[in-house]
Parts: structure tokens; sequence; C-alpha cells
């Protein structure tokens, strides 16, 4: 395997910069396979169409506002300031290791083969469950652009029968077509993605400034409650919190795709900070006009329809309609940008060995610089899930909540041994985005922030989870989905050490080892 002995030398590039991200990454013990096609704006876009603040906050504003009342914005902040310090963290060892499957491979060196592939395999769960949530949210959009996608029944609310099952033929045909480009190539996958982003930025920013030219009140409004909550607000502040964690995540996706990055150790710290950064502005200004133009915040509208209503209601029929189709644009290239990632990954994890039939999930097409197999393997995977929700409505919120918190772990699976390495001074020194003397506090802090919110976002709550009543095991949805990845992990690696020993036992290796070889 790759892993346990380096290629005898990096392929010529067709270029010194190529033939130097070549050599870069053989000295980690991996060829070059991938194309590398990824300019700075590229690996931007990757990050930011991930977050997709106009898929999320589109799919789950009336989510956050519902529970919160106007003053949930405070809620964005917040996680954004959480969210930025896991950033930060991960733009140094995007910096020190250029390595597709990023969070998978920042565990592993950090830690151990173990502590590594759990990362990873929460990680890749979390990822194959987000490519269908997102491909969700198209249900909260078509059917308002056009009644003609309403195909099945007349309720196009999400919560529905009708809306739910709606939601997954939507859904389907989204994986379907970005399945497809994710197996033609990254060049092709770019293209889309950064056309994406751009549309989704231009109307991100043309509805900021709509919203606020169509304000009905000051914005005073974000200190009210609404009564939500009523004298125990704090229980429902943490839940409206819910929704901003939702959305702030994915920012790594730079990480993700650094084999196919030129000057991955420049471009993708970069690329990380700048995705969540954009993304936090962009939605705090989106939330702060939705809130001010909203035709009320008292009379229960906006907590049912969210975005879709203010924008269509506010806007009149033709131009709201015109900002949903950009909507739809960017759940589209978010959906794309989750898929490429978890590809990536799925990749990065076979070519080490640690994934069953990872033989042939490691195969890259000579002619695209692809994984196909993992492409359609991911797809199959989040259309599976979606079937799973046919008819049943309630289960779209546990899966949106299941992404986050697998995310979550994963994430924590990283920033708690790179603090245990830093600690103790086995954090490789390289040349590059450092946190300095600041790095101790801010990784810290992005320890416990991601120990709190994942266990904000896990509670079992049935006001969230079983609005309904009566499905005890949807309150607590969350947790035993977890067990049941962990337990399926646990299998997962038990027959990885029975079939490849040797592999195995190479992932294990001791963090102290790798990271003074790669500090050599």
């Amino acid at each position: 395997m790759t892993m346990l002995s380096a290629p005898s030398g990096p392929p010529p590039g067709p270029d010194p910069a190529g033939r130097a991200d070549a050599a870069d990454l053989a000295s980690f013990g991996y060829e070059q396979q991938l194309h590398r096609k990824l300019g700075s704006f590229a690996s931007f876009a990757a990050g930011f169409s991930f977050v997709s603040i106009l898929t999320t906050v589109f799919q789950l504003f009336a989510f956050g506002f519902g529970f919160g009342g106007p003053a949930f914005f405070w809620t964005w902040p917040l996680v954004f300031a959480g969210q930025l310090l896991v950033a930060l963290c991960f733009a140094e060892l995007a910096a020190r290791y250029p390595i597709a499957g990023c969070v998978y491979q920042w565990s592993r060196r950090l830690s151990t083969g173990v502590t590594g592939w759990f990362a990873g395999w929460l990680m890749l769960i979390g990822q194959v469950v987000s490519v269908a949530a997102a491909a969700i949210a198209l249900q909260v959009v078509l059917p308002q652009v056009w009644s003609g996608f309403q195909v099945v029944g007349t309720d196009t609310a999400l919560a529905s029968g009708d809306g739910a099952a709606n939601a997954v033929l939507l859904g389907t045909a989204l994986i379907v077509v970005t399945t497809t480009i994710t197996a033609v190539g990254v060049k092709a996958m770019s293209l889309v993605n950064s056309v994406g982003v751009a549309c989704e930025l231009v109307g991100v920013a043309l509805l900021v400034v709509l919203l606020f030219g169509h304000a009905e009140r000051g914005p005073s409004v974000v200190t009210q409650t609404g009564g939500a909550g009523g004298g125990g607000y704090a229980g429902a502040f943490l839940v409206s919190a819910l929704m901003a964690a939702y959305v702030m995540y994915g920012f790594d996706s730079a990480g993700e795709l650094a084999e196919e990055t030129k000057n991955p150790r420049r471009t993708a710290p970069r690329a990380i900070v700048r995705a969540l950064a954009v993304s936090g502005v962009a939605g705090l200004l989106l939330l702060l006009g939705a809130l001010m133009a909203a035709p009320s915040v008292s009379d229960g509208e906006l907590a049912a329809g969210g975005l879709p209503y203010v924008v269509t209601s506010q806007l009149g029929t033709g131009l709201g309609k015109a900002l949903l189709v950009d909507v739809a644009v960017a759940m589209f290239v978010c959906t794309l940008a989750i898929q490429t990632a978890a590809t990536r990954l799925v990749f990065s994890m076979s070519r080490d060995g640690v994934l069953p039939g990872s033989a042939r999930l490691a195969k890259v097409s000579p002619r695209t610089g692809t994984p196909v197999l993992p492409a359609l393997v991911v797809g199959l995977c989040a259309v599976a899930l979606l079937v799973v929700n046919v008819g049943r409505a309630e289960l779209f919120t546990a899966l949106t909540s299941v992404a986050i918190v697998l995310v979550y772990l994963a994430y924590l699976l990283v920033t708690l041994p790179m603090l245990r390495a830093r600690l103790r001074g086995l954090l490789p020194a390289r040349e590059g985005f450092s946190l300095g003397r600041f790095g101790v506090a801010v990784n810290i802090g992005a320890v416990v922030y991601g120990l709190l919110m994942t266990v904000n976002i896990a509670w079992p709550r049935a006001e969230v989870y079983d609005p309904a009543g009566g499905h005890w095991y949807l309150a607590w949805f969350a947790v035993l989905f977890l067990a049941g990845a962990l337990v399926a992990g646990a299998g997962a690696y038990a027959w990885v050490r029975r079939e490849r020993p040797d592999t195995a036992a190479g992932a294990e290796a001791g963090a102290e080892a790798r990271v003074a070889a790669v500090a050599s």
C-alpha cells in the first residue's frame, strides 16, 4: 500500500509548480493521481458552496425563528465565533498536511490510526447524510418557483406527507446529476461549482440590498424574543442555535481537495478561513435583512414560511421567484460540493487500505483523474437515506441533526489530538499559516466550543425531533444513530484488521513517529 511504502518518485508535472506539488505529496508517501486543476477561487468556492448560506438559511430559517423568535439572530455570531476557532486550527493543519481526506489524515497523523480512522468514518457518514439533507432543501424553493415541481400531491410543506415524498423525488434527481458531474472529473466539477458560487455571491448581495430596502422595522427587532420560551428563554435560545450550527460547517472542503489544488500549502489555509468568514458576514446580513423586511414577526407566517415567505411577499412574484431560482442554484452546487468532498474522503481512506473494498474504491480514472466508484457509492447511499424518508416527514429534522453531530465529533477528533500535540511540542513547524503564540488559546477554545455544541445538538428534545409526539425514538434519534454508526464502524474496522492486518498495523503507528518524520 502507498501508505506503507513511498513511491519511487513523483510523476513529471506539466510545469515546475506542478512537479513541486507532486514532490510535496510524495513526501507523505502518496503518488500524484488526482489532477491538480484548482486555483485559489475554486478552492474557496469548494468551502463556500459546502456551507452555502442560501441553501441552509432558506431551509432552516423558520426552524430557528420558530424556537427563538427574532432574538435567535444572536446565535449566528456566537456559532460563527466558535467555528472560526475551529477553522483557524484547520488552516494550520492544511498548511502542514495538504492531503485529500483531510479530517482523516489530520487526525491519524496527530494521534493514532484508530482515532484517525473513526474521525474519517464519522466524517464520511456525516457527509453522506449531508448530501441527502442538502438535496432535500430543493423542496423549500422549487415548488414556489413553479407549481409543476410539486409532482406528489399539493401540500408543499416539508413537514407534510406530500412535501416529504416530493422532496425525496427532487432530491434523488439532484443527486443523480451531482454524481454524474463528480464522476466526470474535477475540472467539470470546479467549473460548475465556481459558476454556481459566483451566482450565489451575487444573489446574496442583491438579496441583502433588496431586503434592507424593503425594511418594515429597525434593527432593534433582534432584541425581541417574540414570546418564545417564556421565562425560560435560555432553553429556547439554545435550540434556535441549532439553525446556525446546521449552516456553518464544511469549510474544510478546501483541505479535502488539497491534492487537486495548486500550491495547496498556501491556497487551502486561506480558502478555509475565507469560506467561513464570507459565509458568516453574508449570513449575518441576510438574517438581519429578513427580520427587518418580514411583513410581520408576530402573526406566525414567518415561523411557517421562513425566508421564501419574506422574499415572495416583499419583492413580488417576478423578482422573488428569480431570486429563488438563484437559491436553487446554490442548493445544487452545495450538494455537488458535499458529494465531492465525501468522494475524496472515501478515496483517501481506501488508498490507505482502511475501508472495506479499498482496492476498488482507491482506483482513479487515468483519463479524468477522478475516483469514480466512490462518487457512485456516495450518491447511492445518499439516495437510500432519502428513500427511507418517504412517508416519514418527521425524519427530516432528525436527518439534518445527525449529520451535524457526526461532523462535529469528527472535528473534535482533530482539534483534541491537535491540542495534545501542541502542548507536547509535537506539532510540526512549517512555513505558512500559523497561529503563533495564540495557538494554544485558539485550540482550547475550538475544543470547548465543539464539545458544548455537540451536546447541544444531540440533546434529546422531543419538541425538536418529535414535535408530533408518539415516537420516543425520534427524540433520541441523534444519539441512537451515533451509537449505530460507532458500532458499524467498529465492525468495519475489525474486518479491515482481520483481512489486512499489515495495513491496520501500519495505520496504528504512533503520532510521535509520524510527526517527527514530517518535521524532518
